[in-house]
Parts: structure tokens; sequence; C-alpha cells
């Protein structure tokens, strides 16, 4: 029998998690934001070191997903723009350039995000 979808996301945000700590992704965080967001239950969060880096994060993640089906819905941004987002539905990954994660402070703007993990 298969996973369901609650199974299925939290699957994916461990194989988010395992894929960005392999390739040396920096800070990396699980959040638990259902109780403070009506579009997602997890946001990942994480640095990468250089635009070469984020693009073969993100590459890494969008494979690992889609291997698990997955599906994206939407993308924003880019290694060249400083910052890009996955949207898997309730699972939100999140890459950022070090100056991007700073300027955005995404745990400052979720402050009742329930930390499961963090990978430094």
């Amino acid at each position: 029998m298969g996973k369901s979808y609650s199974e299925l996301i939290e699957y994916g945000a461990d194989r988010v998690l395992d894929s960005a700590s392999e390739l040396q992704a920096m800070d990396i965080r699980l959040l638990d934001v259902s109780s403070s967001c009506d579009f997602a239950n997890f946001f990942i969060l994480m640095t990468a070191q250089s635009p070469r880096h984020m693009r073969a994060v993100t590459e890494e993640i969008e494979s690992e997903l889609k291997n698990i089906r997955l599906t994206l819905h939407h993308s924003e941004g880019d290694q060249n723009s400083g910052w890009a987002l996955l949207d898997y539905g309730d699972l939100v990954v999140h890459l950022f350039a070090e100056e991007y994660r700073e300027y955005y402070a995404l745990e400052d703007a979720w402050p009742d995000a329930k930390i499961i993990r963090i990978i430094q």
C-alpha cells in the first residue's frame, strides 16, 4: 500500500533535509508552520554558499522529490537572484544566499512555527 499524502510530504521533507545536508547546505531548518500558515504545513530553510551551489542543491531536491512523485506546483527565483522557492503544496523549500537569508528572516516572519529539526 502506498503512502498517504501527509506521509509523502513528511518523507519528502526528510529527503530534502538529507539531500541538502549531503550537499553541504548551511543552517538547514525544518519548520512546522501548520498552526500559523494556511497554505503549507512545513517550510524548509537553508543557505547556499554560492550561485553554483544553490543550483546544485535545487536540482538535487527537485530530482529527489520527483523520484518520490511529489509534484512541484510552483517555483520562484534561481541561483542568480540569491533565493529560490520550491512549492510542493504542504512542503515549501526556501534556498537563500547568506545575505538574502538575513534580509528575509523567514524564521522571524513565522514566530509561531515549531522548529522540528536543525542541521548546521
